[in-house]
């Protein structure tokens, strides 16, 4: 039977290719033309005209495609009180062009505090133009620390990381609070740290930044804890895990081997979201260290290329994976979304809609 609660047999990462009339307004606006408000019109426009295209493939997590962001992450932490964004990270994707275009530096320079609600209103817009259920994605709060490790912090705002960690755990609650009263039961926090930290490269700059690559995973456990600590017995709360995705490309490889047995069992999220869509993410293998009271959502259609996977392929690693893990605690998806920021991945609308009709397909095949 089909799964009625989230995360769903068939489900998506959240973001979309944002349409024509998203990026000539974003250029207007730059240019002085258009207002604030008038953006967030167009804005509007875009994302209702884009949910009935996303149900009708069959896909039942509704989100906005997040057309509001340049970035899945700087444009939500760039609202908290002592964030600053600047500089750039360094790929292992050997693309120069990727090198040039990764995302800033994330840096605290003050004491942080969340003075308003930053994705409300972005979710009452989508409740209010779908029947199907909402879903909010928010960048995972590991994405303030390790960027810049203890040198992205402000000594005299925080001489004591713990402060820190817990002013920054504080924010989310209060985020998630602010949503849950809202109505929103579905959250995805997005975390490219836990997957970068299985890349040797990766984790070599932690430890060229004065961290342990092998403490940072039980760090960072006990961070989405204490932010997502208290919540209500009905909000689904999923972690998607990302290695990159910058128009069709990646910044980090590497199995989950080296944080599996504490990213699946000391993150006290309902819901894994894993990125397995080609050879970079390593075997199922780290899948044995997964309880029985979570749901995996398998990430192995890839949203990076326009190609369709062979829907025998795809049913067969469903049935490897379920070698570690019980059929009937997983999902399919994309492996991410599909514009993590807003150029978007190489590849077109009708492909994506391609795609998510094949996760609804090989889902259906697969359980019902």
């Amino acid at each position: 039977m089909p799964n009625i609660a989230p995360p769903f047999r068939a489900d998506h990462v959240g973001s979309l290719l944002r349409p024509a009339a998203i990026h000539d307004a974003r250029a207007r606006q730059a240019r002085g033309e258009i207002d604030r408000a008038e953006l967030r019109s167009i804005e509007d426009d875009a994302i209702a005209a884009m949910i009935p295209k996303l149900e009708a493939t069959g896909i039942k997590s509704i989100t906005d495609g997040e057309f509001r962001r340049a970035w899945f992450h700087l444009d939500f932490l760039e609202q908290l009180d002592g964030v600053t964004v600047s500089g750039a990270i360094a790929s292992s994707s050997g693309s120069q062009e990727t090198v040039h275009m990764t995302p800033p530096k994330i840096s605290v320079t003050g004491k942080l505090r969340h003075r308003n609600p930053i994705q409300v209103d972005d979710y009452r817009f989508v409740a209010g133009h779908t029947s199907q259920t909402p879903k909010v994605a928010i960048p995972s709060p590991t994405m303030v620390h390790f960027r810049g490790g203890r040198g992205g912090i402000d000594i005299e705002s925080y001489p004591d990381l713990d402060v820190f960690f817990e002013d920054l755990a504080q924010c989310y609650r209060d985020e998630i609070s602010a949503l849950y009263d809202a109505g929103c039961r579905y959250l995805q926090l997005d975390d490219t740290n836990l997957a970068y930290l299985c890349d040797p490269v990766m984790r070599q700059g932690a430890v060229d930044r004065g961290d342990d690559p092998d403490a940072l995973p039980r760090t960072y456990a006990a961070l989405i804890n204490s932010a997502i600590d208290g919540r209500p017995d009905d909000l689904t709360v999923g972690i998607h895990l990302c290695r990159g995705n910058f128009r069709s490309t990646h910044f980090a490889s590497g199995g989950y081997e080296a944080v599996a047995e504490v990213l699946f069992n000391e993150v006290n999220v309902d819901a894994y979201f894993l990125e397995y869509d080609d050879e970079r993410s390593g075997d199922f293998a780290p899948l044995r260290f997964f309880p029985d009271d979570k749901t995996l959502v398998l990430g192995i259609v890839t949203s990076k290329t326009a190609q369709l996977e062979d829907t025998a392929l795809l049913r067969a690693r469903i049935l490897e994976a379920a070698e570690y893990v019980d059929l009937d605690q997983m999902c399919l998806s994309p492996q991410c979304g599909f514009s993590s920021t807003v150029h978007g991945n190489e590849i077109t609308e009708d492909d994506q809609w391609a795609k998510l009709r094949l996760v609804v397909d090989v889902a259906d095949q697969v359980w019902n």
